[in-house]
């Protein structure tokens, strides 16, 4: 795999493994992730499959679960 980063093209990652999460009858515009093997998480857009994707560290995306279940960023839906 070439170098891993911000904005590549998420079909540079392969096609296999990306899971929808977060999914909740938004009329198919769904966030999805992929599991990278080390350890990073990468993230695109459901309806742009070979736009950009956004690459987290494994602690990036563990602090934002951890934020989004406490509620702090409840903000954004309101």
């Amino acid at each position: 795999m070439e170098r891993v980063y911000n904005g590549m093209p998420a079909t540079l990652l392969g096609t296999e493994g990306w899971q929808k999460p977060w999914s909740g009858g938004n009329g198919g515009s769904c966030l999805e992730a992929l599991r990278l093997t080390d350890g990073r998480v990468a993230l695109r857009q459901s309806t742009d499959p070979e736009g950009p994707a956004l690459i987290c560290s494994f602690h990036e995306m563990a602090a934002f679960i951890r934020g989004v279940k406490s509620g702090e960023a409840d903000y954004l839906l309101a």
